[in-house]
């Protein structure tokens, strides 16, 4: 156990959108904890294999960059592939990578709409497809799903990105079912607010609505959504699947 009082347990885990943000907090948690991490992102970058050659260093962890873009399911495939090359156990799987638009109904087109879905339900679900067939002969796997606080309330102007992400919400509960007799867990972490490129595209006045609204009224750190991810994906919540955690500051 570490001075988290998180358990550890080394193991091997998939995060895209592992980059920046959430994913990159996450990628420095389960490192940190002792797992070899596959590091997804979109394209090739110089800093970000810096950061992991540091990080591994520092950890004694494999940490490998792995490189695919979420609108091209070729990619996809190809990018899991390699990763089923190394022929390494796969215990977690996170599924970060996401986009966020925000635009009234009217003034959302349909290719905007197929964009959006590409990247934060298709891509996912693929990912998952592909990946529980391992987990599957192993009888074993946690796989975690970045959904959103927006995809469980209703706010105007958000009719792809919240409609993306009230999707996945269900998908993670009905393959939650689905694979729970493989013994892999399915949930689902829904933030508010975070301290992100992504999570700063509202307007001030937007942001202030939102902050007005909250218990805590701050953005949630990128750290305290990774260390969620750890204690899901650790034996401490071996009886949990099925479950969206909401992290949004009390949103009341």
């Amino acid at each position: 156990m570490n001075n988290d009082g998180i358990s550890k347990r080394a193991g091997t885990a998939i995060i895209t959108g592992a980059n920046r943000g959430i994913g990159r907090a996450m990628v420095e948690a389960f490192a940190t904890a002792g797992y070899d991490v596959f590091a997804c992102a979109r394209s090739e970058n110089t800093e970000f294999e810096s950061f992991l050659k540091n990080l591994s260093s520092s950890t004694g962890t494999e940490l490998i960059p792995v490189y695919f873009d979420l609108m091209s399911e070729d990619e996809i495939k190809k990018g899991i592939k390699t990763i089923i090359n190394y022929k390494k156990p796969i215990d977690v799987l996170v599924n970060n990578a996401g986009i966020a638009y925000g635009a009234l109904m009217t003034m959302t087109s349909t290719d905007k709409m197929r964009e959006v879905y590409q990247v934060n339900v298709f891509a996912p679900v693929l990912i998952m497809q592909l990946v529980s067939r391992i987990m599957m002969r192993q009888k074993s796997g946690c796989i975690i799903n970045m959904c959103s606080v927006g995809g469980i309330e209703t706010s105007p102007g958000y009719l792809a990105y919240g409609s993306s992400k009230a999707s996945l919400i269900w998908i993670t509960k009905s393959v939650a079912r689905e694979l729970g007799q493989y013994n892999i867990r399915v949930n689902g972490i829904a933030p508010g607010l975070v301290d992100t490129e992504m999570g700063n595209y509202k307007s001030e006045e937007e942001l202030q609505k939102v902050l007005n609204r909250m218990s805590i009224s701050r953005m949630g750190k990128t750290e305290e959504i990774a260390k969620a991810a750890l204690y899901i994906a650790s034996d401490d919540a071996a009886y949990m699947t099925g479950q969206i955690l909401i992290l949004d500051g009390g949103r009341v």
